[in-house]
Order: C-alpha cells, then sequence, then structure tokens
C-alpha cells in the first residue's frame, strides 16, 4: 500500500455530433471536456476509510475493521458482471444507506465503496484513507461527472493498492499511465458507473479515462489520432430534461414518419464521419478552413436535432445568441434544455466571447469558456494544481 497521498483528475465530457442519430447505429463522437474531477486520497493509520464529495453535501466514514468483518464474496463476481439487484442491497446494507436518501447522492456513496472493498480486497488488511472529490462538471448536466467521478476512483484505489504504478516521477508536475494500466482503470471505472446507471453505454468512462476524442458506433469504441484540442463556450441552459423520454419520443417519431426521420439520421452519422474526417486533417496542419467547415456541421446537426423534436427554446436562444456575435453553437447530449457547446475560433476576439457570455448569463444561463479534446486520467503533483482546486479539496 502506498503511504504517500495521491492527487488524481479526470475530465468531463460533451457530445460533439451523432446524438441520438447513435441510438439508431450510427457514427457518434465524444470528446474530453477540460472541466475535471479532482480527487486527494491520503492514507493514514487511523482505523478509518472516509468518503467527502463537498459538490453533493456527503461526508461519510466507516470503521475499517468493520468492513474487513464483512462478508464481500458477494464482490466476487469473476470477470465483473453486471451487478446484481441483491449485490445493490447488500451494498446499500453496508453503506447504511437509507432509502430516503436523494438518488445521486447515494449511489456515489454506493460506488465507492463498491470499488474501494472491490479493488482493495486483495490487501492483507482493509486500507484507512481519506478520499476527497471535488469538480468543476455540473452534475445531471450530460456532461459525464459520475463517469469522471468512477475512473478518479479506480485510478486512485488501483495506484494506491499498487495494483498499477504511481506514473508521477520525481520533479514533474503531471504523470499518466500506459495503455495497458488505462485499460484496467478503465474496467474498473465502467463497474463504478454500473453502480450508478445500471447499463451505461461505456462512452463516458473511455473518454474520461483516455481523454481526446473517440468514436462510437454500436458498441465499438475508437480512439482518434491526435484530435486538436478545440476552444468552446459551453453553456448549461440549466433547464432539466429527461434523456429516457427524448430518446422514446426520436424513436416515435421515427415509426410515425419513417421516410422523413431514417434520412435525417442517416445524414448525422454523415456530418459525424465529415468531422472526424477534418478533425484528422486539423491533427497535422489546422488552418481557417477546417474552423469554417466545423462551423457549418455545426450548424447543419443543430437543425437536425431541431427536426427530431430534441430542441428546446432556451437551445434556440443560445444559436441566436450566438449567431449575433459570428459564432455557431448546437446542442451537445440529449437535448430538451441541458448544454450546448459553441465552437470558439482562434481568430477570436477577446471582446466578443465576453458579450456573448455576458448576454447568456444575463439570461440566466452558466458559461464556461473551456477546450476539448482534453487529456484524459491524470495524476498530479500537488504543486501543479490550481490554488482554487487545491483549497476545494481542503474544504475551504
Amino acid at each position: 500500500m502506498l503511504s504517500e497521498a495521491l492527487m488524481v483528475s479526470a475530465p468531463g465530457k460533451v457530445i460533439l455530433h451523432g446524438e441520438h442519430a447513435v441510438v439508431h447505429g450510427k457514427v457518434a463522437l465524444a470528446v474530453a471536456l477540460n472541466l475535471r474531477t479532482f480527487l486527494r486520497l491520503q492514507p493514514h493509520n487511523g482505523g478509518k476509510v472516509g468518503l467527502n464529495l463537498p459538490n453533493i453535501g456527503i461526508k461519510q466514514t466507516w470503521d475499517v475493521a468493520s468492513l474487513q468483518r464483512l462478508d464481500t464474496s458477494f464482490l466476487e463476481q469473476g470477470d465483473v458482471t453486471v451487478i446484481t439487484p441483491e449485490q445493490m442491497e447488500k451494498l446499500k446494507e453496508v453503506a447504511g444507506v437509507r432509502e430516503d436518501c436523494a438518488d445521486h447522492t447515494h449511489l456515489a456513496v454506493l460506488a465507492f465503496l463498491y470499488l474501494y472493498l472491490s479493488i482493495c480486497r486483495k490487501q492483507r488488511a482493509l486500507p484507512s484513507l481519506d478520499i476527497v472529490v471535488w469538480s468543476e462538471l455540473p452534475t445531471g448536466a450530460g456532461l459525464g461527472s459520475s463517469a469522471a467521478y468512477s475512473v478518479c476512483l479506480a485510478a486512485a484505489l488501483l495506484t494506491a493498492c499498487e495494483e498499477i504504478p504511481n506514473p508521477l516521477k520525481d520533479k514533474e508536475p503531471v504523470g499518466r499511465w500506459t495503455e495497458e494500466d488505462l485499460e484496467l482503470i478503465n474496467k474498473w471505472a465502467f463497474q463504478g458507473e454500473r453502480v450508478i446507471h445500471g447499463s451505461p453505454s461505456g462512452v463516458d468512462n473511455a473518454v474520461s479515462t483516455w481523454g481526446g476524442a473517440l468514436r462510437y458506433q454500436q458498441g465499438k469504441i475508437s480512439s482518434l489520432k491526435r484530435p486538436p484540442a478545440l476552444k468552446i463556450l459551453l453553456t448549461n441552459t440549466k433547464i432539466p430534461r429527461s434523456t429516457k423520454t427524448l430518446v422514446a419520443s426520436v424513436r416515435s417519431r421515427l415509426l410515425k414518419f419513417p421516410g422523413i426521420v431514417a434520412p435525417l439520421l442517416t445524414s448525422i452519422d454523415a456530418i459525424s464521419v465529415e468531422c472526424e474526417r477534418v478533425l484528422g486533417e486539423m491533427a497535422a496542419a489546422p488552418g481557417p478552413e477546417h474552423y469554417l467547415v466545423l462551423e457549418e456541421l455545426i450548424d447543419m446537426n443543430q437543425h437536425h436535432l431541431n427536426a427530431l423534436g430534441v430542441g428546446h427554446a432556451s437551445l434556440d436562444r443560445l444559436c441566436q445568441v450566438a449567431r449575433a456575435h459570428g459564432l455557431h453553437s448546437k446542442l451537445t447530449g440529449a437535448g430538451g434544455g441541458g448544454c450546448g457547446i459553441t465552437l470558439l475560433r482562434p481568430d477570436l476576439e477577446g471582446p466578443e466571447v465576453e458579450a456573448t457570455k455576458q448576454e447568456l448569463t444575463r439570461d440566466g444561463f452558466d458559461c464556461w469558456e473551456t477546450s476539448i479534446g482534453a487529456p484524459g486520467v491524470s495524476v498530479h503533483s500537488a504543486a501543479s494544481v490550481d490554488a482554487a482546486v487545491r483549497q476545494a479539496l481542503d474544504g475551504l
């Protein structure tokens, strides 16, 4: 068991193109969002294991000796299969979770306990440690916050238990694990996601693990080679929506108007494929003409998504404000509210972006100037992390 503290981070994600079409077997492009979740793991000899999630107001401690005495044979699943309802009930007992707990909060605790008990049970004795996780990502906004959490937990616990080596070299600010170690991190993070979501696609945790950009089609995930880091404005309309309801409404529209909706889905697929081609060219030598094509693809896809019935007045407002400043936006994720992305060309003047942000903020939206194509899960030296992140992890 490692004796020193670990600081780990993992990115969120946005869907660049392919929302809804991906449900019907088409290509989707998912990209790592440079809003990150940070985790600090501190080993100690206090006989306790603590979890602190300041974003959602969770602070819980367990006695290691009590956890050690538990029958955890229910975690023996061979080559890790879907967690059963019985195992979930058992985990709730262990966690001391009350049934009236808000869903997302108790699921975050259950995912932690599942990963802690599963990964650390090979140790001679369960380790005493404190974990604090703080995120720049809003929860429930379709930005992969739970996947970033699961990836951070898996990476930190596997490293602390020396299942994988700590890749951080002396005096280096940031370290990245090998491909083989990332595979193991991703496998465990997917298990954490299963505890939280039941049957996730695996896209969110894969993007959070590897970073960059991924192509997803019918369960097959592959990384795009050296995608460029594109600057974007991410806008959260703060309009809640149900992904399940929106997916069902597109399916029903497809059944009602197959001759109209099927070609729309095929066209969205073509947009994803064209975007993948352009990003490939930009990896070698990005030019102004590439940004013009990306903007056209964004506009076309947004119109298609509106035609599928997953738009919303708040997203129309985002597109309208952006267009008035010469910018191009589309929804990202399920639609019906939620988040939208606006491409920021490198030649844009700062005041133009600032004016756009101010106008959107006045409309009651949250805005972040950030980038996509960010690096995946990483381990950091304490000094390399922003003071604001260190303060958040210290609970200041």
